[in-house]
């Protein structure tokens, strides 16, 4: 337990500050990048700090693999450099029963950075976007002009003249029904749909109906069967396609059912989806391939160890942007996309261990 204790107490304070140090040069070159345009539109200082403290939890998710990977390296090569480890090997600790506390804490914080982004940082960068575009006086408006949407595999087709982000609700509409063999079955018209949020539904104004007889279109009673159908959720139909990344996996498992309904291709959407829980696991790979690094050299131990694990990171990332850009295309699975950049490197992380230099 002193093991434990001891080393922690060398790479603890080293990630807090390295985090906060990476945290802060993120949200100042952020700051000094439109420092120009925020006093030009004079905006107050309360203003400017508002969006820096918005973007804060932003900065930290993106600091904490860099800073973890910094303080497991620095701390294991000054131990190796200092003879340290040498003495540990010596007594009987093997160096992964040594650095075991390090490989849980680094899961554990893998599954804090998916919960910290998912359930924080998504919603406060909104709120720094929306803000920051205020003050840059850029206009983002989510409202919508002749919108269609497809839904339920093509069989109901949403078309309207404009949809109103602020009111939940679709102007001129007209919704078609389509049978297995997308024969038309029925026109539904309304002045408006307004969406229900307690029912899931779009609730319509003076709807018309329209079903096909003798080959042309003629009123007849508004089914319910119709009208109970319309439960395409109102995010779909705002001006700006969705970005899986910068959304949650609530919202972004929103978005990909209803491309599936739509029959419309969703295998980038999927892997991005899958990535929101695969990328935080990062912070463990880096941790594992500082240990499996440690002690390879004896010569500039910190800068070797340093370059080696930082390569090895843009590895990862590089190797996860294949494997993304294979899944978009449909080469390998949504779920491979994501997941196998984690496990080849996790494998690669287990061999250099094994190997390490004890």
């Amino acid at each position: 337990m002193k093991l434990v204790f001891y080393l922690l107490k060398k790479v603890i304070p080293l990630f807090l500050g390295a985090m906060f140090f990476f945290a802060l040069v993120l949200n100042l070159v952020d700051l000094f990048m439109n420092i120009a345009t925020y006093l030009q539109n004079n905006c107050s200082g309360k203003e400017i700090m508002l969006v820096m403290a918005y973007y804060i939890p932003k900065t930290i998710w993106y600091a904490v693999p860099v800073a973890i990977l910094f303080s497991t390296s620095y701390a294991l090569s000054e131990m190796y450099a200092a003879n340290e480890i040498q003495a540990l090997l010596a007594s009987g600790v093997s160096l992964f029963r040594f650095t075991l506390p390090l490989l849980i804490i680094s899961l554990l914080m893998a599954y804090g950075l998916f919960v910290f982004e998912n359930k924080f940082v998504v919603q406060t960068y909104e709120k720094k976007t929306s803000l920051q575009s205020s003050l840059l006086q850029k206009t983002k408006s989510e409202n919508n002009s002749n919108v269609i949407v497809l839904a339920d595999n093509g069989k109901i087709i949403y078309s309207a003249a404009r949809y109103i982000e602020s009111q939940k609700k679709l102007r001129t509409c007209y919704f078609i029904f389509r049978g297995e063999e997308k024969e038309l079955k029925a026109v539904i018209y309304s002045k408006q749909a307004l969406w229900n949020a307690e029912g899931q539904i779009w609730e319509l104004e003076d709807p018309i109906q329209y079903e096909p007889v003798d080959n042309t279109l003629k009123i007849t009673p508004v089914k319910k069967e119709f009208t109970d159908a319309l439960t395409e959720s109102y995010e779909i139909f705002r001006k700006t396609n969705v970005d899986i990344q910068s959304v949650s996996a609530s919202e972004a498992k929103v978005y990909i059912q209803h491309l599936k309904k739509a029959g419309l291709p969703y295998n980038q959407e999927l892997s991005e989806y899958y990535k929101k829980y695969a990328f935080p696991f990062i912070v463990f790979i880096v941790v594992f391939l500082s240990i499996g690094l440690t002690g390879k050299t004896r010569k500039n131990v910190l800068l070797i160890s340093l370059a080696s694990c930082i390569l090895a990171s843009v590895l990862f990332y590089v190797t996860m942007m294949v494997t993304m850009v294979f899944a978009k295309h449909g080469y390998i699975s949504a779920f491979s996309g994501a997941w196998s950049p984690v496990i080849f490197f996790t494998i690669i992380s287990i061999v250099l261990l094994k190997y390490a230099r004890t």
